[in-house]
């Protein structure tokens, strides 16, 4: 037996990346956040390139700012809209119950502090140094807010979201006080005890249990998944003169970028400009063949949705679809209906020109307009959902219900 030592040469295929392409990619698929990040840390390694300070925000979007939802890109048929914007919904209801202008900045900084599940995020004396108001003008602010529909809203902790929501329904007696100041009781499920304390028997502490299982503790979730993080949009869509809408970048969300001749890694700095330069053309063009399509959603709201896939937008726009997915990941676009993740606007069609995103929209109102005595059935949903050409079944009812968290039916239900 005998060994022996030697070379062979072999021949495999790889795609390999060059470090330009890398660049390109990265820049592409940033949000403005990203992005400036990005930039930021090349500017550390390429003298030649001097990055110019952002602009002042727009501001005029923050008021638009319609709750937090994680943006799953690996999930793209979870970031679907799913409802009416939360913090569009506060503050439609502003003028009525906050009439005084000079409670004005209170109650828009109360409104800027709700989470999305309608809890308040902040401490009140936080919001009273910050808008210069004393913690009691605050608080009588804050009173005026928890009257909003729906009830438990602007709570700060779960026990005053589920008070909030027993004195809207007429239920708040002694008995159902006991179970709400006792919840850690509750939760151990010590009947006897919280019968003591509340001097009843048991099965009419029990009976109260009952309505209180009835409430949602997070009441802020059925509304809108549109909407993106409190941070400054990619784009804003405004409406012209004439009926029509401008879709822009909003310069103010990334720095002003100069290349200084003769410095050190000028070729790269000019490259990465012109990087950028096509990343923001190519947004841009997306984004206005995106709400072009989606015109009477930015009229009417997110149930006026119509289907729209990524490849037909880049069809029309002689892109490659991963060219759309990639640009529009973690881009939001600034509208007068909220601000929204440009890839929410995507919806499955679900006939008579109608999104899936849109019948999300329309189930969430429909059940926040039921009664409830009488909450509806997801078959009663799928029927009034059905109306005017579309196709949905109950089990999709139960599905879109699911991802929206709203409880079934028997859940939903207020007994008097």
């Amino acid at each position: 037996m005998s060994t022996s030592s030697g070379l062979r040469a072999t021949q495999n295929q790889r795609l390999a990346l060059n470090t330009s392409l890398q660049a390109s990619l990265r820049v592409l698929q940033s949000d403005a956040l990203g992005l400036t990040r990005f930039l930021e840390e090349q500017a550390a390694e390429l003298p030649a390139l001097i990055l110019q300070p952002q602009v002042p925000a727009l501001g005029e979007w923050l008021p638009r700012w319609s709750g937090v939802v994680p943006f799953d890109e690996a999930a793209e048929a979870r970031v679907e809209a799913s409802g009416p914007s939360l913090v569009s919904h506060l503050l439609s209801a502003l003028p009525g119950l906050v009439p005084a202008l000079g409670d004005r900045p209170i109650a828009l900084a109360l409104i800027e502090a709700v989470e999305p599940t309608g809890w308040l995020g902040r401490p009140l004396a936080e919001i009273a140094q910050a808008t210069g108001a004393s913690e009691a003008a605050v608080l009588a602010v804050l009173k005026k807010l928890q009257n909003i529909d729906p009830a438990g809203l602007f709570a700060r902790d779960l026990a005053e979201c589920l008070r909030l929501q027993a004195r809207d329904s007429g239920v708040l007696d002694p008995v159902m006080e006991v179970l709400i100041g006792h919840l850690a009781l509750v939760a151990e499920g010590k009947w006897e005890r919280l019968a003591r304390i509340a001097g009843v028997e048991v099965a009419a502490l029990r009976q109260a249990f009952a309505r209180l299982r009835g409430f949602n503790p997070k009441p802020g979730t059925a509304f809108s998944s549109l909407s993106s993080p409190l941070r400054e949009p990619d784009l804003t869509a405004r409406q012209t003169a004439a009926g029509g809408w401008e879709v822009a970048l909003n310069r103010s969300a990334l720095p002003g970028m100069e290349v200084r001749a003769g410095g050190e890694g000028e070729a790269r700095a000019r490259a990465l400009v012109q990087m950028v330069a096509a990343r923001n053309t190519t947004l841009l063009a997306v984004a206005r063949e995106i709400l072009l399509h989606q015109a009477a959603a930015l009229e009417w709201g997110v149930e006026a949705l119509r289907p729209l896939t990524m490849q037909e937008v880049a069809a029309r726009l002689d892109l490659h679809k991963s060219t759309v997915s990639r640009v529009v990941a973690g881009a939001a676009v600034d509208t007068p209906r909220g601000t929204w993740w440009l890839r929410s606007l995507f919806s499955k069609d679900m006939g008579a020109d109608t999104g899936a995103a849109a019948l999300k929209a329309r189930l969430a109102r429909l059940v926040a307009e039921e009664d409830r005595a009488r909450p509806l059935s997801d078959e009663a949903l799928a029927e009034v959902l059905s109306e005017g050409g579309v196709v949905i079944a109950r089990r999709t009812v139960a599905k879109y219900r699911a991802a929206l968290r709203i409880a079934p039916a028997h859940r939903r239900r207020v007994r008097g």
